[in-house]
């Protein structure tokens, strides 16, 4: 069954519709960003939340000590690092790590790089303007040719209701990983939007 990231939460009725709809994870972004919480918010959410929901801190670039500060703080199961960091940077931490790439037009060159070093990896679309929150897919092709035994794929970049059944079709994630796409406004979870993209996903073979 693939699994399902909620990112983004900010807040606590969003990160409790969430699992009471049943995801396995939700991510909490540290990085600068519309969906930026501060930890202090992060961890009133987190403690609250009930046993064997993954709580992943997404970070960009940021110091490492910083990265331990806030993990530890906030009770993170898993982080996700979403910036430039090496496989060497990866391996400092005592956490399951994500690490995302970002897709243009063909596979990340230094994918192999990281396996054995981290838990999963995360592609999504490249942009110029901003890393991730972008709305917009990239050629699922791509994602077909990275798919590895040892490093779990999950798939993000502009996925919504209305594409995430054709995306776990045609590239077989591990997991799908979702913001904007299920969002009235940045930050903001829908609903509707968030009930009928879990349904789709928990139906998908």
């Amino acid at each position: 069954m693939v699994k399902i990231k909620i990112c983004g939460i900010t807040n606590k009725e969003d990160a409790f519709l969430a699992v009471n709809l049943g995801v396995d994870a939700l991510g909490f972004i540290f990085a600068k960003s519309p969906r930026q919480i501060a930890p202090e918010e992060a961890k009133r959410i987190i403690k609250k939340l009930p046993p064997f929901v993954d709580r992943v801190g997404v970070f960009v670039n940021e110091e490492p000590q910083k990265v331990l500060q806030i993990a530890r703080f906030c009770l993170l199961s898993t982080c996700q690092f979403h910036g430039d960091e090496s496989p060497s940077y990866c391996e400092e931490f005592p956490y399951k790590l994500i690490k995302s790439f970002f897709v243009k037009d063909e596979v990340p060159d230094n994918i192999l790089d990281y396996e054995g070093r981290v838990d999963a990896c995360l592609l999504d679309t490249f942009s110029s303007a901003k890393r991730g929150g972008t709305g917009k897919v990239f050629n699922w092709e791509i994602a077909r040719k990275v798919k590895m035994p040892g490093l779990p794929l999950i798939l993000s970049g502009g996925l919504t209701p209305d594409n995430v059944a054709e995306a776990i079709d045609k590239v077989r994630p591990y997991a799908v990983d979702v913001a904007s796409g299920v969002e009235d406004a940045p930050g903001k979870k829908s609903r509707n939007k968030l009930q009928k993209f879990i349904e789709i996903v928990r139906r998908a073979k």
